[in-house]
């Protein structure tokens, strides 16, 4: 089987590392993997695993991506692969234009994958108009059943998002050389019981929840400290200002830590004595959730999204009411008070993503 996956670009991002997951998979299995995309910091272990990385540049929302359509045309012409996947939606738009110019009996099978809840319009509408439509969590079905009815229900295949169990294994401890170096970095982390908001500096992560909840809880538990790992980007420069007067302003310097952009997330999630999940919005998934549960750090939650998937099958007890603050505040009270035990988690695995990814091919080629 030869599979051609694109996307916009390589540089980081959970699109970005499914589609590698994806490709590495079709190599173990003896397949032949294609991935378009204009590039990016992750081509180069793509390549090392075994795959083809065909640059294009794929990855604009402007008018002139139409000038893409033809030589799009003559990659799918050249490559022949017998399943095209496409995994957002200008990558999308332009292989929908480059397969109506090609005779019906040389087109690939076309599959996409539905990452995000996506504004819902005509722009959007083009990741549902594939044969099979890869839906990343029930949450994703159902918001594809509700806005594309154009879309028939027996075209989407649920196929949950993935983690490695052995990267991040129950129970895993960071080195004595990483805790030293972090205590070294950062030593007013050293004996405190550490609350983790991870994830980029945006507005949509819940930053202003986990000021007030610390504002509610610092006096009563000293010993309480806030973690925010993830960087900002120079545009949320002003954003993330706001945040530190805010925190100034209510006396709580000496309360939060701001690691900046980390690639050493897991070790972050397992020294943490809690995780939250805050975002203002439903995430499609909740990799990182999923992430810290798996080490065996409690998950605290609201209950929407891919994010209460997760908790509902792995850590019910971490899922509490959408912007209920007191709820919040108890459970994470009842987290100081009575430290609980993660069981391992036994969903939700990187094997599970890719067999049913590469069955779906298999079935759709008729190569099963």
């Amino acid at each position: 089987m030869k599979v051609m996956q694109l996307l916009p670009e390589l540089n980081s991002g959970g699109v970005e590392r499914g589609t590698l997951e994806i490709a590495r998979a079709l190599i173990a299995d003896g397949h032949e993997s294609l991935v378009v995309s204009n590039g990016g910091r992750m081509v180069a272990q793509l390549e090392a695993e075994g795959s083809t990385h065909l640059t294009l540049p794929i990855h604009k929302k402007a008018l002139s991506s139409l000038w893409q359509i033809r030589p799009l045309r003559k990659l799918i012409a050249q490559h022949r692969p017998d399943i095209l996947h496409v995994r957002s939606r200008v990558p999308a738009w332009l292989a929908h234009f480059a397969l109506n110019g090609m005779p019906a009996n040389q087109r690939p099978h076309l599959i996409s994958t539905v990452h995000g809840f996506y504004s819902i319009n005509r722009y959007s509408q083009i990741m549902t108009q594939a044969e099979k439509v890869i839906a990343v969590s029930d949450s994703v079905v159902q918001y594809i059943r509700d806005n594309y009815r154009n879309c028939p229900p027996e075209d989407i295949v649920r196929i949950y998002r993935g983690i490695d169990p052995q990267a991040f294994p129950h129970g895993y401890q960071p080195s004595a050389q990483w805790l030293n170096q972090t205590f070294k970095d950062f030593p007013e982390l050293e004996n405190k019981f550490l609350i983790c908001l991870p994830g980029r500096i945006t507005r949509l992560k819940g930053h202003e929840t986990l000021i007030a909840l610390m504002q509610q809880l610092h006096e009563h538990y000293p010993q309480l400290h806030a973690v925010v790992v993830g960087g900002a980007d120079p545009k949320k420069a002003a954003y993330l200002k706001e945040m530190h007067d805010s925190i100034q302003a209510k006396g709580l310097s000496d309360k939060f830590t701001f690691t900046g952009h980390r690639s050493d997330i897991r070790e972050w999630l397992a020294l943490s004595d809690a995780v939250l999940s805050l975002s203002n919005q439903a995430e499609t998934f909740g990799r990182t959730a999923l992430e810290a549960l798996s080490v065996g750090t409690p998950v605290i939650g609201w209950n929407r999204g891919g994010v209460a998937e997760i908790l509902s099958h792995v850590y019910p007890q971490g899922l509490i009411a959408v912007d209920d603050q007191s709820a919040l505040l108890s459970a994470v009270k009842q987290h100081i008070d009575a430290p609980p035990q993660v069981a391992p988690v036994s969903m939700f695995s990187l094997k599970d993503m890719c067999d049913q990814t590469l069955a779906l091919y298999k079935q759709v080629s008729g190569k099963d």
